[in-house]
C-alpha cells in the first residue's frame, strides 16, 4: 500500500491523483488546517510542514513547503505539521519561545514558522548568527515583526535536545509506482526501474525536488500522464569529494550541498545562500536548476566559471559535456531521448586559481536575478594566464565572455587592464530589456561585476565589496 505518515498517523494515497500537492491533501483530505496557504509558490511559507528524512549523518528534519510537493514524492516518509507537535497536552520547545517572546499576533503565519523552526531546533550545524537569518528568511510576517521571531530562534538552537522526536528514524526510501485515473506517477530506487520505466512512459516529466513543477500544479492546474521522481536513486543524491575533483548528483539538494562544499566549493556556496529559502534548499537540486535552462538560473554562471562537467546517462551508458556547451539556446539544453543529467563533475581548482560569484537582484533574498555571475582568474607572476567571466541574465542562455577574456588573457592583473577590456562586454553581450532591468542596466551590472571581481580580490583581508541595485559599488563591512 502507498501511504504516507503524518504525525504518526498512517494515510493511504491509493485513490489520491498524482497531481495533488502535500498541502491540499493535509487540507483538503485529513483536515489538518493548521497549516495555510498564502501565495501558493513557495515565498511565503505559511505552508511549512517537516519531513523526516535519512541522510549520511542520520535521520534529519527538513522544513519544505507543502504548497509545492506533489504528496506522492513523500510516499513512505514521516511528516510533521504544526498540529503534530505538541505532546501530552504541552506545547514543544518551540511553540513556548514563539510565546514567551511574543512572536505572534494574527497568527495566521504562526504554524509556517513555528515549522521552520522545528527544523532549526533539530538542526547540529548552525553556528553562526546569518545562519538563523537564512532558516527564516523563507517565512513572512506581515504584522509580529521579525525581531521576537528571531528572538525565539535565537533561544532554541543550539540546545542539543533529547526527546521523543530525535529518536525517530527515517524509513528507507521504497518504490513508488501509483496510477489514478490515468495519471502514473513512479519513484524508482535503482537505475533498472528508471530506465524500465522511462522505456514505457517516453513522454514522462521528470522531477526532483518539484519547487519548478510544483508552479505548474498550483498556479497553471497542471495535471500530467507520468511523472518520474528521481530523487530516491541513492546515487543521484551522493556528494563525493576527492583530491582531483567533486561530484555532485544531480537529484542532491542546494542545501546538502551548501553543507557539505562550504569549505571546498566557497563560490559556489556563495551563490546558493541567496538562491532561495530553506524550504526551497531542502527540495531544490543542482540538477533540476540546470535543466530548467532558465538564462537566469544560479547554478549555471559559477559552473562555467568552475569548468564544470555535465555527466549524462541513459540506458545505454554515460557520456559527458563540458558545461560550456550544455546550453544549446533559450530553454534548451544538450540531453537525448532517454538521457538523464546523473551528475555534475567540477575539477578542483589550484591554489593560483581565483574564483567568486555574485548575483544582483531586487532583494537581497527570496529573488532571482537580474543579472548573475561567476568568475575565475589564474594568475601566474601577475599576470592572467587563463580568466573564465560567464554571466547569467545577459543572454538567451548563461554564457561565457570570450572577447573579454581574450583581451585580458596574459595582461597584467590590473585595474588598468580590467578597464581597458570593459567596452569587450559590449561585443560579448546583447541583453534584453524586461521589467528586471533594461538592457543598459545589465549592461553596466556587468562592467560593475567585473571591476568588484578585482576590487574583492585586492581587499581579501579588508571590507566585503557589495553591489548596489543600480550597479554601484558599495563597501560592507563584514
Amino acid at each position: 500500500m502507498n501511504s504516507i505518515i503524518i504525525n504518526e498517523v498512517p494515510y493511504p494515497l491509493d485513490l489520491i491523483p498524482p497531481h495533488t500537492t502535500l498541502l491540499r491533501f493535509l487540507r483538503d483530505h485529513i483536515f489538518l488546517t493548521g497549516t495555510k496557504e498564502g501565495c501558493a509558490e513557495g515565498d511565503c511559507g505559511a505552508c511549512s510542514a517537516v519531513v523526516l528524512e535519512q541522510s549520511d549523518e542520520g535521520s534529519r528534519f527538513k522544513a519544505i513547503n507543502a504548497c509545492l510537493v506533489p504528496i506522492h514524492s513523500l510516499g513512505g516518509h514521516q511528516v510533521w505539521t504544526v498540529e503534530g507537535l505538541s505532546t501530552r497536552n504541552e506545547l514543544h520547545p518551540v511553540q513556548s519561545a514563539m510565546v514567551k517572546h511574543l512572536g505572534s499576533q494574527c497568527g495566521y503565519c504562526t504554524p509556517g514558522i513555528v515549522m521552520s523552526l522545528m527544523e532549526a531546533y533539530y538542526r547540529k550545524d548552525i553556528k553562526e548568527p546569518w545562519q538563523i537569518d537564512d532558516q527564516l528568511c523563507g517565512n513572512l510576517c506581515r504584522c509580529t515583526g521579525y525581531r521576537p521571531i528571531r528572538t525565539a530562534a535565537e533561544s532554541i538552537v543550539n540546545t542539543n535536545p533529547q526527546d521523543a522526536f530525535t529518536s525517530r528514524q527515517a524509513e528507507v526510501s521504497q518504490t513508488i509506482d501509483h496510477t489514478v485515473d490515468g495519471q502514473r506517477f513512479l519513484a524508482p530506487v535503482t537505475w533498472t526501474e528508471l530506465w524500465t520505466g522511462l522505456a514505457n512512459n517516453p513522454n514522462a516529466t521528470l522531477v526532483c525536488g518539484a519547487t519548478d513543477l510544483g508552479l505548474d500544479i498550483t498556479k497553471k492546474h497542471a495535471q500530467y500522464e507520468c511523472i518520474v521522481a528521481l530523487d530516491r536513486i541513492p546515487d543521484l543524491k551522493t556528494i563525493t569529494v576527492d583530491e582531483h575533483q567533486i561530484r555532485i548528483g544531480a537529484a542532491a539538494t542546494i542545501s546538502d550541498i551548501e553543507s557539505t562544499l562550504q569549505d571546498t566549493l566557497p563560490a559556489l556556496t556563495r551563490m546558493y545562500r541567496y538562491f532561495g529559502s530553506r524550504q526551497i534548499k531542502n527540495r531544490a537540486s543542482m540538477g533540476g536548476n540546470l535543466c530548467t535552462a532558465s538564462p537566469i538560473g544560479d547554478s549555471a554562471p559559477v559552473l562555467l566559471a568552475y569548468d564544470s562537467i555535465i555527466e549524462l546517462r541513459s540506458a545505454q551508458g554515460t557520456r559527458t559535456v563540458p558545461i560550456s556547451s550544455f546550453f544549446k539556446g533559450y530553454r534548451q539544453i544538450d540531453i537525448q531521448d532517454g538521457e538523464i543529467l546523473s551528475a555534475i563533475v567540477i575539477p578542483r581548482p589550484t591554489s593560483n586559481w581565483h574564483i567568486r560569484a555574485f548575483k544582483v537582484s531586487k532583494r537581497r533574498e527570496m529573488d532571482i536575478s537580474a543579472v548573475s555571475a561567476g568568475m575565475a582568474v589564474q594568475i601566474v607572476d601577475g599576470k592572467i594566464q587563463n580568466i573564465r567571466l560567464a554571466f547569467g541574465g545577459m543572454a538567451a542562455t548563461p554564457k561565457r565572455a570570450h572577447r573579454t577574456e581574450d583581451a585580458l588573457n596574459g595582461q597584467s592583473w590590473s585595474m588598468e587592464s580590467i578597464q581597458a577590456a570593459l567596452h569587450f562586454l559590449k561585443d560579448d553581450f546583447t541583453p534584453m530589456n524586461d521589467h528586471r532591468g533594461s538592457a543598459w542596466y545589465r549592461s553596466q551590472l556587468a562592467q560593475n561585476l567585473l571591476v568588484g571581481f578585482y576590487e574583492e580580490l585586492q581587499s581579501q583581508n579588508g571590507p566585503h565589496l557589495a553591489l548596489s541595485h543600480t550597479g554601484t559599488l558599495l563597501l560592507e563591512q563584514r
